[in-house]
């Protein structure tokens, strides 16, 4: 008998060669979540393996990251499984999981055919079929060169350039019944475990929506966020115009020495778009306050920096605010529900002393502007003063700009609100998503490592705390811009994989951030890295990586 110690103390014994899916099943009724996954000395395992030895193992559930990611890949599995058996023949593979919404997957069909209620019906029929004969998801290991010529002949021709670049020899893939697919990461073990989801028709094609790891259980409406989405789509059918809307293309560039073409179109368009704010914004004349929100490492220093430039290139003065200033003293500071100071918190800023002093520069008086002292947690006056002119605009940065709350005296008409966030929307293939909080994770890694001296591990440690900061005070004010502005460069991860990369191999195997530091190192592992020289000096990117034009 083999013992399995599972949650500190408990303990249980299995014979030799019992799968973890069997000692998951045993230990269930004291879990409140579906056990998905297992942990063993920091490696994360698939329920169809088999114990060998006494161990201390971790039951992942759908509750956790980990598990979550596991139960959407494997959903994802699910309705390739559905769509090809509706189809009845291989034109089935053709659907492109295009990018995330709120609780789920856009997705279309390679020819773009519209998507009927009736179809997502049939499919949501089928799909519930399948959870009930909760069949096996099977793994097994084939050659690449197998894999590819399998893929190029169902029509999944992204999968097959991706696997080009693959530097194993072998590769995993997956399969329910006759239907064979690749994934990135770990699937359930049978689709019986994949109970919650819903599909709906949503623009030209479908939404699958899926629980969230809050509420495992829970399928919620989607709730359209239309000036979201069509970035997410714009941005979308601009790669896909252009060639590198997968990894596999964005390696072919590479290979080819066609990356910096790549880069500098990629930042022509961004310069582009900043340029078209800045002459909305000019084009309202009794617009003086720009407000610009965003989630962790999305650039809105270095945005706001560019945008700049471009506003003085119309004829205005613009004069940056930024509302982390307005911090109120840390006595005053409010406690989140583990008694730390929440400085995310809209409670944390002093509202009434931002808008008085923002109305009496609207009123073209002379203001004394704070600075925050972070080390004292106090406000500090330094002689900074300024008074509008009649050309001057105000560009306030803070996490709070889109909220209310903070500029509740400043007259509507005089604002111009701002989303910025970092919308990955090239996938690893077609059914592969690069989810885009990854991006942003990868960013602020590279940058705390540059400027504050934190390793990779007390990033990730802190990420789910970041993470829940931008669920409350952030997404729930996107819709209310009056632009959203993607900052997601298409080629950056080729640019940050060196950076990266060293950082996540010093996470050591028994920190709790050592299953996340291999994912996103197998994650790399589908990149060619380039040279960050080729990057311009003004890019967005340079605010993480170094060496940026502006003061960020």
């Amino acid at each position: 008998m083999i013992e399995i110690t599972y949650d500190g103390n408990r303990k249980i014994e299995v014979p030799i060669g019992t799968s973890y899916r069997a000692v998951a099943e045993q230990v269930q009724p004291e879990y409140d979540h579906r056990i998905v996954l297992v942990k063993s000395r920091g490696k994360l395992k698939e329920l169809f393996k088999n114990v060998s030895n006494d161990e201390t193992v971790h039951f992942v559930t759908t509750a956790e990251r980990d598990g979550m990611l596991t139960y959407e890949r494997s959903m994802l599995m699910l309705l390739g499984k559905a769509i090809h058996d509706l189809a009845g023949d291989r034109e089935a593979e053709q659907f492109l999981v295009k990018f995330s919404v709120i609780n789920g997957y856009y997705v279309e069909f390679r020819d773009k055919h519209a998507v009927t209620e009736k179809y997502t019906e049939r499919l949501k029929v089928r799909m519930q079929e399948l959870v009930d004969k909760d069949l096996p998801i099977k793994k097994q290991s084939v050659h690449v060169d197998v894999a590819r010529q399998y893929f190029r002949e169902v029509g999944m021709k992204d999968k097959d350039n991706l696997l080009r670049f693959r530097r194993s020899s072998t590769v995993n893939l997956y399969n329910i019944g006759d239907y064979v697919d690749y994934f990135y990461g770990f699937t359930v073990p049978s689709t019986g475990y994949l109970k919650y989801f819903d599909v709906i028709s949503y623009e030209s094609g479908m939404a699958l929506l899926m629980p969230h790891q809050k509420s495992p259980e829970l399928v919620e409406p989607l709730v359209p966020q239309k000036k979201l989405f069509d970035v997410l789509q714009d941005t979308s059918n601009w790669c896909e115009e252009m060639g590198i809307d997968t990894i596999g293309e964005i390696n072919q560039k590479i290979a080819g020495g066609e990356i910096a073409d790549m880069i500098l179109m990629a930042e022509a368009r961004q310069e582009m778009k900043i340029a078209s704010i800045a002459t909305m914004i000019a084009s309202r004349p009794r617009v003086k306050c720009v407000m610009i929100a965003g989630p962790s490492s999305s650039g809105k220093t270095s945005f706001s920096h560019r945008l700049s430039v471009q506003l003085r290139g119309l004829g205005l003065r613009p004069h940056p605010i930024e509302v982390d200033n307005y911090f109120v003293s840390r006595d005053r500071t409010p406690r989140d529900e583990n008694g730390e100071f929440d400085f995310e918190s809209i409670k944390a800023v002093d509202t009434e002393q931002f808008n008085r002093d923002m109305l009496d520069l609207l009123a073209g008086r002379e203001v004394q502007l704070p600075t925050f002292n972070f080390k004292q947690g106090v406000q500090e006056y330094k002689g900074n003063s300024l008074k509008l002119g009649e050309n001057d605009i105000l560009v306030i940065e803070g996490i709070h700009c889109l909220n209310e709350e903070l500029s509740y005296r400043i007259p509507a008409e005089q604002k111009f609100k701002i989303y910025i966030s970092a919308l990955t929307t090239i996938n690893i293939d077609e059914h592969n998503r690069i989810p885009t909080s990854d991006g942003r994770l990868i960013r602020r890694m590279v940058r705390d490592a540059r400027t504050r001296g934190y390793n990779a591990e007390d990033t990730i440690g802190r990420w789910a705390s970041v993470r829940h900061g931008e669920h409350k005070n952030i997404f729930p004010y996107q819709e209310s811009a009056d632009v959203v502005f993607n900052s997601s460069l298409v080629y950056e991860f080729c640019v940050l994989k060196s950076y990266a990369e060293q950082l996540l191999f010093g996470i050591g195997e028994d920190s709790p951030a050592f299953s996340e530091a291999r994912r996103l190192l197998r994650f790399f592992n589908y990149f060619l890295a380039t040279d960050s020289t080729k990057v311009p000096q003004n890019s967005l990117l340079k605010e993480f990586i170094g060496g940026s034009i502006f003061n960020v």
